[in-house]
């Protein structure tokens, strides 16, 4: 008999939660004031320590997508301006070179990395800024530099999970603003080469990259090593795809399908508490509570709910689940977000995460999994 893939604690938790949603009625939701008030209280802590304005690499990036989502279900005037000050203070760009015959896309932090995909998130908020302010001085720089990767004949960009959800969102708001087909194109030559070095056909899941396939990789017990932050960057990245995606794309269903997939794998691999330890299909490898693959999950949850793709009774339910770990664990009562993973890029058996770890980008991506509760619930 094949051995499942799926832990007895994730079947357990999965059981547990269909019996909730049997029994779910509008009293065990979130009260829309209540979302706002936690979304505020974490938004608003975030905002005060951090006066000052960083770069425009990839963790300030992430943080900002969700603020700017948080932005536009509240119209919190002042969270828009930490976005806009934070584009000004950078300058509407991403690395900053200007000459093309050194422009790279391997891992690197200098302003020659243009191509690189953390140096591209960015442009999410400066295209949605635009989209509010119409000045279009915002997205030149997002224009010229996929323009000119578009031109290239390469198609390896995305060669790591996180780069997913750092570009793929950037091509279809090009899209949207500029009409150009080549964009979606673009998109799916890309995705295909990511899928093809990183993507696992029988859980739906996503390595991290390269280093980290089955069986050249193992998690501590053997099994297959799935780091849920990086699945995070994906779940959400196609969320955000599917939402500025012609209904009617050749290519939509390809994406739907594996957003679907991986929901239902995730559903298995949640945990009692909520939450989704860090290497998800092996808990013991790095057990406890972790909160950026979490709330990037909760938000891909919600959004497929939302807008009809994902089925309300089959996976409210975990969105629920999720929801309360964040709020009543991960949310500390001053707004702190804790329970992140430091940056990096897989489950590290033995590190520490606990009421004390926050970033940037853990709570970019709880504000994504905020507003989508938010629009649930008010509706």
């Amino acid at each position: 008999m094949k051995k499942s893939v799926f832990s007895a604690t994730g079947l357990a938790s999965l059981m547990m939660m269909a019996t909730v949603g049997c029994a779910k009625g509008k009293e065990n939701l979130p009260e829309p004031e209540a979302v706002i008030e936690v979304m505020t209280r974490v938004n608003d802590h975030w905002q005060s320590e951090h006066p000052e304005h960083g770069r425009a690499f990839w963790d300030n990036a992430a943080y900002h997508t969700g603020n700017m989502e948080a932005y536009f279900v509240t119209g919190n005037e002042e969270w828009l301006d930490y976005s806009i000050a934070w584009s000004e203070r950078n300058q509407w760009e991403g690395a900053r070179s200007d000459d093309r015959s050194e422009w790279k896309y391997s891992y690197g932090e200098s302003h020659d990395y243009v191509l690189f995909g953390d140096w591209q998130i960015c442009f999410q908020t400066y295209i949605d800024i635009y989209n509010i302010k119409g000045d279009e001085q915002m997205i030149e720089r997002a224009i010229e530099v996929m323009e000119y990767q578009m031109a290239t004949d390469s198609v390896d960009y995305w060669w790591w999970a996180d780069g997913l959800y750092m570009v793929m969102p950037v091509m279809t708001k090009l899209y949207k603003v500029t009409g150009d087909e080549l964009y979606l194109d673009k998109l799916h030559a890309y995705f295909t080469f990511a899928k093809s070095i990183m993507y696992d056909e029988e859980t739906g899941l996503f390595f991290r990259d390269g280093k980290y396939v089955y069986p050249q990789h193992k998690s501590l017990n053997g099994q297959k090593d799935f780091w849920a932050r990086g699945d995070g960057w994906v779940f959400a990245g196609l969320a955000k795809v599917l939402a500025d995606l012609p209904e009617d794309h050749e290519h939509r269903a390809e994406y739907l399908e594996i957003y679907r997939k991986m929901a239902q794998t995730l559903a298995e691999a949640q945990q009692e508490g909520g939450y989704w330890t860090r290497s998800l299909l092996d808990p013991e490898h790095a057990p406890g509570y972790e909160t950026s693959g979490t709330a990037f999950f909760t938000y891909g949850y919600l959004w497929g709910i939302n807008n009809g793709l994902l089925d309300e009774e089959s996976y409210l339910p975990v969105a629920l689940n999720a929801w309360n770990y964040l709020t009543n664990i991960a949310v500390q009562e001053n707004g702190k977000l804790g329970y992140v993973q430091p940056i990096g890029e897989r489950a590290i058996p033995g590190q520490v995460v606990d009421v004390n770890s926050t970033s940037n980008f853990g709570v970019g991506a709880f504000l994504l999994a905020a507003s989508e509760m938010y629009r649930y619930v008010a509706e």
